[in-house]
């Protein structure tokens, strides 16, 4: 019996090295390698060696940048590829969502759309983009088979503001390990020396990179080690150029390799989770099952997350409040907190399995 034929469409790719949706392709693909006949979207402009197969998948290569304003032609000419040969398609994002009025003239595969993070609600769009998106993602819920939500705050949206019972499946995180520091990373950052507070972002408004660096400038007892792309936008270099001339605080440029960037963050004293947007933060949970102290911005999606077992800020004040309230027993607990929830909600082999079962 011929295996099903799945398409995943709407990331950078695999080998995965950029976020959230192209680990979920890689760890699919690595726990349904062999259950299905997979075939994963990749962008030709991302990759300069092109692999024609990676965990069991085939590679295919669309010449365009999958984020950005190619990502909408990017996804199109992935979805109508994929309809000559697939029996399901997974749709991660809804970019290309735009066109599946027309699919559904002509074909009656099974869609599967997994809408992200309310992407339209994102303050870097302006509003052209965002009537764009939340288009897209409208029909996206109208014309798709299944719509996956990756936050049971956004599954309550989808059912409030089109009457559509979503899927609930968030993101694995037992990729991650707790490392050890080695001495040469010692000697190189000085702040591992000391106990420090960590976040690794987009340096983008609605993480509320602002707040929490003016908060840290005004409690100096702990340092803060922030890694983000400080230099892409105003905001960041802004930033910048004023918060770092604080003893207490640290801006690295983003580390692109694993396992240094895997040290830092296994050992840090706090991590600290700022996002507004979107629904459950890969980063957030990888931080969870790593079992980290997590001071987390308190809007409901990362209460959802955390399962209201962190702790949360709202404003630098409430920040505040916390760091000068900074308790050892109740860091302790926060820890194990953190990590028996994401013990039993998010581990990629759980996750590939609520994905089976919808293909």
């Amino acid at each position: 019996m011929s295996k099903l034929k799945i398409a995943i469409i709407g990331t950078v790719g695999i080998p995965a090295k950029y976020g959230g949706f192209e680990t979920l392709t890689e760890y699919l693909t690595k726990n349904l390698a062999n259950k299905y006949d997979t075939t994963v979207y990749c962008s030709g402009k991302s990759y300069s060696e092109k692999l024609e197969n990676h965990n069991g998948a085939k590679l295919k290569y669309i010449n365009l940048h999958a984020n950005g304003v190619q990502s909408i032609p990017y996804d199109i000419i992935s979805i109508f590829s994929s309809l000559r040969f697939a029996n399901t398609l997974l749709i991660l994002g809804v970019s290309g969502c735009i066109v599946l009025p027309l699919v559904r003239l002509f074909s009656k595969k099974r869609i599967v759309v997994n809408i992200d993070g309310l992407e339209w609600k994102r303050e870097k769009w302006g509003n052209g983009a965002k009537w764009f998106l939340k288009l897209s993602e409208k029909l996206a819920v109208k014309y798709a088979d299944v719509v996956v939500a990756d936050n049971a705050v956004i599954q309550k949206y989808v059912m409030s503001e089109y009457g559509v019972q979503s899927e609930l499946i968030a993101y694995g995180a037992d990729h991650v390990t707790k490392e050890v520091l080695s001495d040469e990373l010692k000697d190189e950052y000085s702040f591992l020396a000391k106990p420090y507070a960590f976040k690794v972002c987009r340096i983008e408004p609605e993480n509320n990179v602002h707040m929490i660096l003016e908060a840290f400038s005004q409690y100096r007892d702990l340092n803060i080690v922030m890694i983000g792309n400080w230099v892409n936008s105003e905001y960041g270099k802004e930033l910048k150029g004023k918060y770092s001339s604080f003893e207490n605080i640290y801006l690295l440029d983003p580390i692109y390799d694993q396992q240094i960037l895997n040290q830092i963050r296994s050992n840090c004293f706090v991590y600290m989770h700022g996002h507004s947007a979107g629904g459950t933060n890969p980063s957030l949970v990888e931080a969870m099952y790593l079992g980290l102290p997590i001071y987390a911005f308190g809007v409901a999606y990362n209460k959802a997350t955390t399962r209201n077992a962190a702790k949360y800020f709202n404003d630098k004040d409430e920040l505040l409040g916390l760091l000068r309230s900074i308790d050892a027993a109740e860091l302790k607990e926060n820890s194990a907190s953190m990590k028996r929830v994401a013990e039993e909600n998010y581990t990629w082999d759980k996750i590939a399995q609520q994905y089976a079962e919808l293909f």
